[in-house]
């Protein structure tokens, strides 16, 4: 959802510089040849129409209700887009601690990229889920699954978390393709 947050600030900021280089170019033009009328806007035609529209008009309850649809949608993807970080017990009253997934994951990844017959450990870690995914050469994973278990729950054991996240871990080896 932060995605799509940038996204459409990076499109109406874009759309606001447009506008905003398009009434200076029209401002010049008016100021340098105002005989000649608009350069690219029509906006003579544009005034002469708004002045026709009353606050009653369909067309502008239409495009008010429109752009009150559009402002919400916008807060509604402010709000959800929020960074979800991992709450900690707080070590004092009024002191709040909280750690990014991506922390989390490197301290869980280390852990078991230390483990003996460990290749390799990727790890992905959320306030709510901690997936190990351990690629071996000389284990197959009935045996290094439990004790990649262990490993991540007393890590996760050892940290200060509020709630302690769901652990799964999926070891890839050669040895279980044969």
């Amino acid at each position: 959802m932060r995605v799509l947050v940038r996204i459409l600030t990076l499109l109406l900021g874009l759309a606001l510089a447009g506008v905003g280089a398009l009434l200076a170019v029209e401002v010049a033009w008016t100021w340098a040849r105002p005989v000649q009328g608009p350069l690219l806007v029509p906006w003579p035609q544009w005034r002469d129409r708004l002045a026709e529209l009353t606050w009653q008009s369909g067309s502008v309850r239409l495009v008010a209700a429109a752009v009150a649809v559009a402002g919400l949608l916008l807060l509604l993807f402010a709000a959800t887009a929020r960074r979800k970080d991992v709450a900690l017990l707080d070590p004092g009253p009024g002191i709040t601690v909280r750690t990014s997934p991506r922390s989390l994951a490197r301290i869980v990844g280390a852990r078991v990229r230390a483990e003996e017959n460990v290749a390799a450990a990727s790890v992905t870690a959320t306030p709510k889920r901690v997936r190990v995914r351990a690629v071996s050469g000389l284990e197959t994973e009935a045996h290094l699954r439990p004790r990649l278990l262990d490993v991540v729950a007393a890590t996760l054991a050892d940290l200060p978390l509020t709630r302690k996240p769901k652990v799964s871990v999926v070891v890839d080896s050669p040895k279980d393709r044969s």
